[in-house]
């Protein structure tokens, strides 16, 4: 990339995308103020939850996805599925590595590492709630991790709905065998709701309204107009998306600071770790830039919805293993942000393919 473009690109950044990880941080700052100073925000949007899904963090989602949608040329996607390299790093590296080694790292650390601050018992249900969570890929946040990095999105797309196929028949026996229990029922209630949600709705949005703006203004207009009315939606969705969340998390963080540090800590590692086994695997098979991000995303993220749905049917409200879920979306956004700078940073480590899409200053 010449030094002009890169001018070029700089001057490109919205004032929310220069600036994205200071607003990260203040909206989670203000999300634990509102849950604590005005406990009827929460409480009025728990109301509003089905199947373990929060309905305003869903539309919030679904803003954040749209915008990512409408880029997707559908007559491509059949030529995307013809590139098995990237969808073999995400598939192995999601189902044959990750609930694996984050077993284990968990394990280390909770049981061993921690062992003076935690009691055997409590360890063994958070190290349960690790377990799902490493077990239950990214559906939807990966889609604005792929927007951040500019990811290939009719590929992000292809590499979701397969880990989703996956994620039907592998997530029970793979829970069932780490933690060695027999009784593991996935709320397939929240998961074809999450896919309905965070995939269908916006792909159908996105070619409704590909197809009705192209035929009507042309693609010149669409290109150059339409799309860049939602410059800034998915970042403005994401801030959205993170008050709330930690307007549901204050009371959780404040009093229990101590374990979800310890908790973290073993969360954080595998991300790292997952992320960087998929991304390097892509570098060594010499993938394009915008399919290797997304590849090591997809992997790095996690189905919160999913993990915290199936940590309380199986263990209750009030147990370490769904409070283990909870830290891993408390982490999750922070950490996934510093994987999109890093991402952003070594493009040119890579092949660069589809450059469509600019991708945020982080």
């Amino acid at each position: 990339m010449s030094n002009e473009e890169v001018i070029q690109e700089s001057r490109g950044l919205g004032f929310f995308e220069r600036y994205l990880t200071l607003w990260v941080a203040l909206c989670i700052i203000a999300g634990v103020a509102i849950g604590q100073l005005v406990p009827v925000f929460p409480e009025t949007l728990n109301k509003f939850q089905y199947v373990q899904v929060s309905m305003p963090v869903a539309i919030l989602i679904w803003l954040m996805i749209y915008p990512m949608m409408l880029k997707i040329d559908f007559s491509s996607i059949i030529r995307a599925t013809k590139k098995p390299k990237g969808l073999t790093v995400t598939c192995v590296t999601n189902w044959l590595i990750k609930p694996f080694t984050m077993y284990f790292i968990a394990a280390f650390f909770l049981k061993v590492v921690f062992s003076k601050w935690i009691d055997p018992g409590l360890a063994t249900e958070y190290l349960a709630g690790a377990v799902l969570l490493g077990a239950a890929p990214c559906t939807a946040m990966v889609f604005v991790w792929s927007h951040l990095t500019k990811g290939d999105p009719v590929y992000t797309l292809v590499q979701v709905a397969v880990n989703d196929l996956i994620l039907l028949f592998a997530f029970t026996p793979i829970v069932a065998f780490l933690l060695g229990v027999s009784n593991v029922t996935v709320p397939y209630d929240t998961l074809f709701l999450s896919v309905i949600l965070f995939v269908v709705i916006p792909l159908a949005g996105g070619y409704l309204s590909r197809k009705y703006i192209i035929k009507h203004k042309g693609i010149e207009y669409f290109e150059n107009v339409f799309l860049r009315k939602f410059d800034n939606v998915t970042i403005v969705g994401l801030l959205l998306t993170l008050i709330i969340i930690f307007s549901f998390q204050g009371e959780i963080i404040l009093s229990n600071p101590l374990h979800i540090a310890l908790i973290a800590i073993p969360l954080i590692i595998q991300t790292f770790f997952i992320f960087f086994i998929a991304y390097g695997w892509a570098k060594v098979w010499k993938l394009s830039h915008d399919i290797a991000a997304p590849a090591a995303m997809i992997g790095a993220s996690n189905f919160f919805e999913l993990a915290v749905a199936v940590a309380i049917s199986l263990f209750g409200l009030d147990s370490g293993a769904a409070l283990a879920t909870v830290v891993g979306v408390l982490v999750e956004v922070p950490v996934m942000l510093t994987l999109v700078r890093i991402a952003n940073k070594t493009r040119d480590w890579f092949p660069q393919g589809n450059t469509s899409s600019s991708p945020s200053k982080i």
